[in-house]
């Protein structure tokens, strides 16, 4: 029985003859490559992974409150952080969601939060999904 390192370069062809690619800015400039699949898995420490685990309920709890002001009182609009054209224009704006509570404040049920280390071991947020993330 084959284990899943020996399926590595069959992974890595499919992902990139389906196009299952991130995009990174880099100096200013972007840059979309294929996602690589490794077949290796990450080791966490429990101390690495409270940090992490904080930040990302903060972060879920800051994006929630966004889509709350964003479809409620729109104080970010308002004070002039965001342009109204980011938002209104954005493929994922729901303007039937406007003036919607979400029960218990909570708009995003599943949020996908891409976290990518770099060679020093720090870890960052490559990116966020509030649509439906693959593989939910």
């Amino acid at each position: 029985m084959k284990n899943l390192y020996s399926h590595a370069d069959n992974i890595n062809e499919l992902l990139s003859r389906y196009g299952v690619k991130f995009g990174i800015y880099k100096n200013g400039v972007f840059k979309e490559q294929l996602f690589p699949f490794d077949p290796i898995p990450r080791i966490i420490t429990k101390e690495e992974w409270d940090v992490i685990d904080k930040g990302l309920k903060q972060r879920v709890t800051a994006l929630n409150l966004f889509l709350e002001d964003v479809y409620g009182d729109k104080k970010i609009v308002k004070d002039g952080v965001i342009p109204p054209d980011f938002i209104y224009s954005s493929s994922g704006y729901m303007a039937e969601c406007e003036g919607v509570k979400a029960p218990k404040g909570i708009a995003s049920h599943i949020s996908g939060i891409d976290l990518v280390q770099s060679k020093d071991g720090k870890w960052y947020i490559l990116e966020d999904n509030l649509r439906i993330p693959s593989g939910a």
